[in-house]
């Protein structure tokens, strides 16, 4: 699997750079299982692979060093997020609706706090396939024509997750199809469209909260991932929220479907020129840290134009 995720992954970046020639490719990998609060982390995709097939240097492996200095790996976007959408002049919130749901807190003072909030869509996408063989609730149809069950939504609610304090992770490992089998006493009982209504409810209300508990409202909400396309969800969030002002992260120059890959690019920039990419604040690690592992190719000449643009600025 894990030269066979490497093959695939060195395929899309050929297809992405097309007549372009990369300097360096940044791969996260495929995650195969996180476990934050035991600081363990592993993410397969061979680099040597990609680097073989594309001619470049390769930084991964980006969770393992924060994991080492005792943090969760997770989560990394926060200083990308703090580098590019930082404003001096209001508070901002920049939410990311993947599979599961993570914030970062800009205020305006410079701080940063992070953390995931729990599932935006894995519980959704996971619902939607069961009952129906979608891949998704695609633009939130389904959940648009259904109803929110009070008595399911506060089962799921009273997970002791929710009202943990940060820093703190999650993923699939937790709420995953095994959260939907343990509710499934609620959930079986629902109509599709109620049961994706219901756990659409459950994204936007634990973000909501997660965010007003530390007086960010209202604030400015910046959106990215996948769930940024499902309107159902986007109005339920701006319900919570009091009609903040929320806003794609393409109006920031970040196309909303692809910031973590940008991101990831950046730290991987970051990690060639040995700066920290950790938000100790955000991952709970002892120290800031240095991210990633390198596969060099060429990596003299890379390193002297990295040096070069050092100087320069």
């Amino acid at each position: 699997m894990h030269r066979a995720v490497g093959v695939a992954l060195a395929g899309a970046a050929k297809a992405i750079a097309g007549e372009i020639a990369p300097r360096f490719i940044a791969s996260h990998g495929q995650t195969v299982w996180h476990d934050g609060a035991r600081s363990t982390t592993l993410q397969i995709g061979d680099p040597f692979v990609i680097r073989e097939a594309v001619g470049a240097t390769v930084c991964y492996d980006f969770r393992s060093a924060d994991c080492a200095a005792g943090g969760h790996g997770a989560p990394l976007v926060p200083y990308v997020d703090a580098l590019l959408l930082r404003d001096p002049n209001e508070d901002r919130v920049a939410l990311n609706l993947g599979g599961i749901a993570n914030v970062t807190l800009l205020p305006r003072d410079g701080s940063v706090v992070a953390f995931d909030t729990g599932p935006a869509n894995v519980l959704l996408d996971a619902l939607v396939a069961q009952r129906t063989g979608a891949e998704f609730d695609r633009d939130g149809a389904v959940a648009s024509r259904g109803r929110v069950d009070g008595d399911a939504l506060a089962a799921m609610l009273a997970d002791p997750y929710f009202s943990a304090l940060p820093p703190k992770t999650t993923g699939r490992e937790r709420f995953g199809a095994q959260f939907l089998a343990q509710h499934a006493a609620e959930l079986n009982k629902l109509s599709i469209e109620d049961g994706a209504a219901t756990l659409t409810e459950l994204t936007a209300a634990t973000i909501a909260d997660a965010v007003t508990r530390y007086g960010f409202t209202p604030a400015r909400v910046i959106v990215s991932g996948g769930g940024a396309r499902n309107r159902t969800l986007l109005d339920r969030l701006s319900a919570h929220f009091g009609g903040a002002a929320m806003e794609l992260s393409d109006r920031h120059g970040l196309p909303a479907d692809a910031k973590e890959a940008i991101a990831f690019v950046v730290l991987g920039y970051e990690a060639l020129r040995e700066r920290v990419g950790n938000v100790p604040a955000a991952t709970g690690a002892s120290h800031p840290a240095v991210l990633g592992a390198i596969a060099p190719h060429g990596l003299s000449g890379l390193l002297r134009d990295v040096e070069r643009e050092c100087a320069d600025s």
